[in-house]
């Protein structure tokens, strides 16, 4: 399966989530806009931009995802970091469950930790059950 079909599916799952949940999703026409889809929460309306979540380090605890992304402009890779100027939050989806994570609360990589570091630290660590979608919904 190629990037452009998993990144598909992490985007359907979120949204299907949000929707599970009896939200209204939009999805905007085109492939031009930063945020993947838009959701209606307590008549608001939130920029969500998707990002497959990467499991190659579930053994340490946590998985992580991508916050910028990559184009080529005249032969030269460009990393873009999304702002909030352009979205709102976060989305990623792993083991049928959606996190939603401020953009605010990310650089250009974000992890989400099921168990705490070996080392015991829990200062500056950031807890998947802290970001599942229903928690944060709650906040809203």
């Amino acid at each position: 399966m190629n990037s452009k079909n998993v990144g598909n599916i992490s985007e359907l799952s979120c949204i299907l989530a949000f929707m599970k949940l009896g939200y209204a999703v939009s999805i905007p026409f085109g492939d031009c806009e930063r945020y993947d889809f838009v959701v209606d929460i307590n008549n608001k309306l939130y920029r969500i931009q998707v990002k497959t979540s990467n499991t190659n380090h579930l053994e340490e605890g946590y998985i992580s995802f991508r916050c910028d992304n990559t184009t080529t402009s005249k032969g030269k890779v460009v990393h873009h970091t999304y702002t909030s100027d352009e979205i709102d939050y976060f989305a990623t989806f792993y083991n049928e469950k959606c996190y939603l994570i401020p953009v605010e609360e990310c650089s250009r990589e974000k992890r989400l930790r099921f168990s705490p570091p070996k080392n015991g630290q829990t200062q500056g660590i950031t807890f998947a059950k802290d970001y599942e979608l229903e928690e944060v919904l709650k906040t809203l």
